[in-house]
């Protein structure tokens, strides 16, 4: 008879989300704390953090974080930097050693600004730039992978459980005014340090619960506008999916979402004229984004945090705020670890998404 352990659970996966809306940072501690709590959703194959605000002294800098295999192709790669960046400022992530986390790749950090004449003869702009060198690292680099890009924030994975990932990564060094945080692994595929949530491009970062069976659609469609899916897994392509309706298309969050976790027919027909006519317009300009399966994420972005259902709400989200902290996650433990008295708690509704941002004066 199998015992609990021994058999694959695909419900498994833990995610959570934290951010203060009036901008004061908080140590990455709490993101340990808070994963922890849901150790047992996790198997020891992946797990990874992403911080927002954590590099002011370089805020106007795309902070690279990559795996090497080597030193060869380390080489490789910072000549490559070299060619299209100014590199402010490089280093090796500093971690700890733990018997838990093994077979540790080269891990390195970039802080980079594109060398102007360069992105003036690319023409293009800052950010779509900065992706298409991303993805040349990532595609004809063998043995290098970039697995953060954005400004002011980073991302931090491993193989291991999420909460050793932490500790190696020495998170209570830093500060930042949101964390989201992932346990277990990509579906579908190995173990590996590239595969561990969460996914990234430019300052937008997803962890993800839960199993999408519209992959290959929407991984076809999404590799017609520059996108390569090189690592065969449900939550890089919509990672891709959000940074393309939202920075390319210029949608709102909650459109996107729309789009990404659309109504049914038989609800838009009972919507108000205005709603139903937006979502009709929504679903018929992007039919090929639609994600069908379960899930449940959190998309990290520069102002904030939005917690997203598959429409039915499959998979679980629990969401609470206390004063000007908000929370995500998969099960209420992994908030009230950290915040035992709230305000306010509740499940999202299937397809709904659940948006908190940085206040005014605080935008970064």
């Amino acid at each position: 008879m199998l015992k609990e352990g021994e058999i694959r659970i695909p419900a498994g996966c833990a995610i959570s989300g934290v951010i203060d809306r009036s901008g004061k940072r908080m140590s990455g501690e709490c993101m340990i704390k808070s994963i922890a709590t849901m150790h047992d959703r996790s198997n020891g194959l992946g797990g990874g953090f992403a911080g927002y605000g954590i590099y002011p002294d370089f805020k106007d800098f795309y902070a690279l974080h990559l795996f090497y295999d080597d030193t060869l192709c380390q080489a490789e790669t910072e000549s490559y930097l070299k060619k299209h960046f100014e590199i402010a400022y490089c280093s090796a992530i500093q971690t700890r050693k733990m018997k838990s986390i093994t077979n540790e790749p080269i891990i390195f950090r970039y802080f980079v600004s594109p060398l102007p004449r360069k992105l003036e003869s690319s023409h293009l702009d800052e950010q779509e730039y900065v992706e298409k060198c991303v993805m040349h690292v990532n595609v004809e680099i063998k043995g290098a992978y970039v697995f953060s890009s954005g400004k002011n924030m980073g991302i931090f994975k491993a193989v291991g459980y999420p909460e050793d990932v932490g500790e190696f990564y020495r998170l209570e060094e830093y500060a930042g005014y949101a964390w989201t945080c992932h346990g277990r692994y990509p579906t579908n595929t190995p173990g590996w340090w590239g595969g561990a949530h969460p996914f990234g491009l430019l300052n937008y970062s997803i962890v993800h619960n839960g199993e999408i069976s519209s992959y290959d659609a929407n991984r076809r469609y999404i590799e017609m506008f520059g996108y390569k899916c090189t690592l065969k897994t449900d939550t890089e392509v919509i990672t891709y999916i959000f940074d393309y309706l939202l920075r390319k298309q210029k949608l709102t969050l909650r459109e996107a979402a729309h789009v990404v976790a659309a109504s049914f027919w038989s609800t838009i027909e009972t919507q108000e004229p205005e709603q139903r006519d937006q979502e009709i317009l929504l679903r018929r300009m992007f039919p090929s984004l639609l994600i069908t399966g379960p899930f449940s994420i959190i998309l990290g972005y520069e102002n904030g945090l939005m917690a997203l259902n598959d429409r039915l709400k499959l998979r679980s989200m629990v969401v609470a705020e206390k004063g000007d902290k908000a929370y995500m996650a998969s099960e209420e433990c992994a908030i009230r670890v950290i915040e035992p008295e709230l305000d306010k708690i509740y499940a999202p509704a299937g397809g709904e998404p659940v948006i908190f941002e940085l206040k005014g004066e605080n935008v970064q």
